[in-house]
């Protein structure tokens, strides 16, 4: 049997008449809806490579030879006995009779293998490498004991393939539901729009229909993780698999199995490209999330170490109950011939079946084999050898409507070879349906159902235990007070009884999966969420007005994004799937013997007409020109040619222009959020990202430091401001220069055109000038949450540095943990006063924290701002020699290998970008900088932290430009003398070393060479007076 209903059609039992007279009952067939259904166009020839990948239930099956479902209609209470008798008798036998023949049943090439790696009853998909991940990184107890000054929640990205309402929105949006009492913050982006986008609206997310226009211009990094909820989405995760989003934790979540039938096919046609895309993109998400555990097999081709199970899904009773709105039990036992005081009793079982036969299966060949072979000669004649009356033993085949044949049963008895994994869904079907259920006693039932409540159970190992369950649910031939009860209770069960699992579940995947930064607070704990049940009330609607029929792709949904790209990929002969027409079209393209002599006769002709011409244009004179203009035209087209670096129409409008702007990015991701024109240049991190046909600099070129990983992921975006400063002047030649990082352009704080404008005229203006102009806020985080002006700058500064970069810290520690006691026993320590103190070499008793004032106004951020050209460079050498202090105190640590400026693996990846960020703000304020901020959208200006009032509180002392000359010199100077206070020295590393005595030295070098050649010249001239020196005449 299988999950899904299906579009009306005819009920057929085994013989031919019986077919014939159900032709008008109204039942639905479910061959086409079933996830494990196999292609049909797939050759016999081929099927053994398909067989590997059909682990499936016993219901979902389509097969030549279909397997059987019993239904037992019985007339009086002895023939029922009877009939549980002949059950007992059947399952014995099976336990019995597997365990020594069961290897028969699969093919020699794969009996290694069973005997090996299966034993019975132990099939399960066990995510190990998932597993371990998760036992490494269960770490949120550690994290709850920690210090942590979050101010906003945890913000999660949901791609929607599609937006229709049917059970797996039902089950995404209980999840979000849930995920937000947590405290989670959810933004959906839409492929396409659709009827649930008012269910979304309704329980408070924000909904963005992503055109595929639009893939590449969303900043995923504002998100700490991504879920995405089909494989139609794939489009939307390829622009994760690109730097600088390559580091964004993605859960995908595949609930349809379109692809999956796929595979086999790819296989057999040899589509290995196919194969090999699917993969990477499987292999990009963090977890590949299914909801039940068949699901993983069909895709193990595909499988790179990173599936999981969350099982729980509301399609059986959503199916269920739609079907019985339409439907009536009553109408459907008369179309079938079943009496209204005839007992129905299905006997299902099994999950999985391994090469085209389940273990269910196999124990009937075992078992009823050999009294079938001797005896039988149709289905009536099986009824009376068992001794029951003729026509109350039908076979009904997978091809038949499911939800029907349950509704016109009274009991359910399941019996199953092997412990199933997940909660078997034909019984989470049959409860919904009301049915009292009868099963044995394995772990994954007993979980759920309780014996007596729910129905009944029985111990496996005991057969004659079926006699006591039947007789519980039996009353004078009918169905007892109790079998009504264990069905009421059955389906109240049935209703929600996946629902809390599924929910913790995903909570608990995002605690492991998820990389809390120092900024966000955490989830509040998985023991808060007290419900435990779907939203049905949001869909309550959708199953009362849709019938059965809606539900007919409920688990294929719109998968063209699949065949799209097999059309993409493959030549229209090899798409087809069923061989036998590959081989007549294959055999129609054949070329014969009429078309080749076709073919060389035309070849010759135009072979002939060629060479005619060619003579033609020889006898012809021509005239190619003077020498001179052959050459000009020679060297344009050289300078026309292809060139990676060649200058583009930005850099030739550069020309003259006081400012330039470099916005820095790392990676192809970061491209659509880059400005062009005449004010913007590109500063690339890495080479193999680099623009192509631009004149975007390379910084990796022009600072050979950022070659090395490591440290160009601690400095970011100040790695490539080094790299301009050094040896600026093959660079940029102009009075002012900016930078601007681009996820300013996906913070929507990058500058308008009005606001462009304003700078522009505003440098023009000024040809030099302290003072630094600056438009992205530093309490600005993307707009999902509100505004935080009531923090101070070292406050900020804490909160994205884990605590640790003031010691100012502490009473705001107290306010935002609510700790109490707690704080007293946190040990925070100063980064930037200790890198401070050490820079300078203050003692211990001299505050090294600069102050900032709280006077409300704003402070940069992103690495977006203008200043002059000298106050750049300025700046570049006080930022070089912070770096180097920074980097001295991690290297001096206890542990070089941990961050104290991050908690998560990604802040301490990038250790010290978070602190250099702030920096300026620091030199600008107590440089006597002026601070003007431009608003990036009107372009208004306004000075902050005016000059005048800072007065008192600027340590000009530390920040003079003499004094950092005077320190730059000394660093040089010992860096020149090879005397590195450490191994790793960075300081050299960052840009130029340069002294008074690397001055005096290139000056006595420039001396000595100009004395060299002084002296060649005159021993020239005096060997010639020497020798003497006559010239020859004309005639030699």
């Amino acid at each position: 049997m299988g999950r899904n209903s299906a579009s009306p059609d005819h009920l057929s039992s085994g013989d031919g008449n019986a077919k014939s007279n159900s032709g008008g009952l109204g039942f639905n067939s479910i061959r086409d809806r079933f996830r494990f259904k196999r292609n049909p166009n797939v050759a016999k020839s081929a099927s053994a490579c398909d067989r590997q990948y059909r682990a499936t239930r016993s219901h979902h099956l389509a097969r030549s030879v279909p397997r059987k479902l019993l239904v037992f209609p019985s007339r009086g209470r002895s023939l029922f006995y009877l009939l549980i008798l002949f059950a007992l008798f059947a399952f014995a036998l099976a336990s019995v009779v597997l365990q020594s023949s069961i290897t028969s049943v699969f093919r020699q090439g794969s009996e290694r293998s069973v005997r090996e790696g299966f034993k019975f009853g132990t099939l399960r998909f066990v995510p190990w490498r998932m597993r371990r991940r998760f036992e490494l990184q269960g770490r949120m107890d550690h994290l709850r004991r920690q210090p942590r000054l979050g101010v906003r929640p945890p913000r999660l990205g949901l791609i929607l393939g599609n937006m229709k309402k049917d059970p797996l929105s039902l089950v995404l949006s209980t999840v979000v539901k849930n995920l937000q009492e947590l405290g989670y913050m959810l933004k959906i982006y839409a492929i396409e729009d659709g009827e649930a986008r008012s269910i979304w609206e309704k329980i408070g997310v924000q909904v963005s229909i992503l055109s595929s226009e639009r893939y590449g211009h969303i900043d995923w990094s504002l998100f700490e993780g991504i879920m995405v909820d089909s494989v139609e989405a794939k489009d939307a995760i390829l622009s994760l698999m690109q730097e600088p989003f390559c580091s964004v934790p993605l859960i995908w979540i595949i609930q349809e199995d379109t692809l999956a039938n796929r595979l086999p096919i790819y296989l057999v046609n040899g589509w290995d490209h196919l194969i090999s895309h699917w993969r990477d993109a499987f292999s990009r998400a963090d977890v590949v999330v299914f909801p039940d555990f068949s699901l993983p097999m069909l895709y193990s081709v595909l499988d790179t170490g990173n599936f999981f199970v969350i099982p729980g899904s509301p399609v059986d009773v959503w199916s269920a109950e739609s079907y019985s709105k339409t439907h009536s039990r009553p109408l459907l036992r008369k179309d079938t011939g079943i009496g209204k005081d005839d007992m129905v009793v299905a006997i299902v079982g099994t999950s999985f079946f391994l090469n085209e036969l389940s273990w269910d299966y196999a124990v009937a060949m075992h078992v009823l084999g050999p009294l079938l072979v001797k005896y039988a000669r149709g289905e009536n004649d099986v009824a009376t050898h068992l001794g029951l009356l003729r026509d109350s033993v039908r076979h009904y085949g997978l091809n038949e409507d499911v939800n029907g044949l349950l509704l016109i049963t009274d009991i359910i008895l399941y019996v199953s070879s092997q412990d199933d994994q997940g909660f078997p869904p034909l019984l989470t079907r049959a409860m919904s349906f009301g049915i009292p259920v009868i099963a044995p006693d394995y772990p994954i039932i007993e979980r759920y159902v309780v014996d007596g409540v729910h129905g009944i159970i029985f111990p496996k190992h005991k057969p004659e235990a079926l006699m006591t369950a039947f007789s519980l649910l039996i009353s004078e031939g009918k169905l007892s007070n109790f079998a009504h009860s264990v069905s009421t209770s059955g389906r109240l069960l049935a209703k929600n009884m996946l629902a809390a699992e599924c929910i913790t579940g995903y909570a608990r995947l995002l605690e492991n999966v998820l990389a809390f930064p120092s900024d966000v607070l955490l989830p509040g704990q998985i023991s808060r969420l007290n419900q435990g049940q779907w939203e049905w009330n949001l869909f309550q609607k959708e199953i009362e007005l849709k019938s059965v029929d809606i539900l007919k792709d409920v688990h294929l949904r719109d998968s063209g994004v699949v065949y799209d790209l097999e059309e993409d990929n493959t030549s229209p002969v090899l798409v087809m799937d069923n061989p036998q027409n590959k081989t007549e079209s294959l055999t129609k393209d054949i070329p014969t013997e009429q078309d080749w002599d076709i073919l060389k006769e035309i070849e010759s002709t135009e072979e002939f007409e060629r060479l005619e011409i060619e003579e033609i244009e020889e006898r012809m004179e021509k005239n190619y020109g003077i020498w001179d203009e052959l050459y000009r035209n020679a060297r344009k087209a050289e300078k026309v040619k292809f060139e990676t670096n060649e200058r583009d129409e930005g850099e030739l409008e550069r020309t003259g222009q006081p400012l330039c702007i470099y916005e820095i990015y790392n990676g192809a991701g970061a491209w659509p959020f880059l400005h062009h024109g005449s004010l913007y240049r590109g500063l690339s991190l890495s080479k193999r990202g680099r623009r192509l046909k631009s004149d975007d600099v390379d910084a990796v070129d022009r600072l050979p430091l950022l070659n090395d990983t490591y440290y160009r992921d601690i400095l970011c975006e100040v790695g490539g401001m080094f790299s301009i400063a050094n040896r600026v002047d093959n660079i940029h030649r102009r009075p002012w220069i900016g930078f601007q990082s681009w996820r300013a352009e996906g913070k929507k704080v990058s500058l308008s055109a009005k606001a462009e404008q304003v700078l522009e005229e505003v440098v023009q203006e000024k040809t030099k000038g302290d003072v630094i102009y600056f438009w992205a806020r530093l309490d600005i985080d993307g707009g999902l949450t509100g505004s935080n002006d009531v923090l101070t700058f070292w406050s900020m500064c804490d909160i994205f540095n884990g605590g640790n970069c003031s010691f100012s810290s502490l009473g705001f520690a107290s306010n935002v943990l609510k700790a109490g006691p707690l704080i007293a026993r946190i040990t925070i320590r100063s980064i930037f006063g200790d890198a401070f103190r050490q820079m300078y070499a203050l003692p211990s008793h001299v505050e090294a924290l600069p102050p900032m004032p709280e006077d409300g106004g704003h402070w940069s951020a992103l690495h977006s701002w203008v200043m002059s050209t000298p106050s750049f460079l300025e700046f570049m050498m006080f930022t070089r020699m912070f770096a180097d202090t920074l980097d001295a105190l991690h290297m001096n640590s206890t542990n070089t290998t941990d961050c104290l400026l991050g908690l998560s693996k990604d802040e301490k990846k990038h250790c010290y970008c978070r602190v250099l960020e702030l920096l300026v703000n620091v030199w600008a304020y107590h440089s006597a900088r002026k601070m003007v901020y431009i608003d990036p959208h009107s372009g208004s200006v306004v000075e902050h932290h005016p000059v005048e009032q800072r007065k008192g509180y600027m340590w000009t002392k530390y920040f003079n430009t003499t004094l950092l000359k005077s320190m730059d010199e000394d660093l040089a100077e010992a860096a020149d003398d090879g005397d590195y206070p450490y191994e790793r020295w960075l300081w050299p590393l960052t840009g130029e070393v340069y002294w008074q005595g690397v001055y005096e030295r290139e000056r006595e070098e420039r001396y000595r060479l100009k004395m060299d050649k002084k002296r060649k010249t005159k021993e020239k001239l005096l060997e010639r007076l020497r020798n003497g020196y006559k010239q020859k005449t004309i005639s030699g």
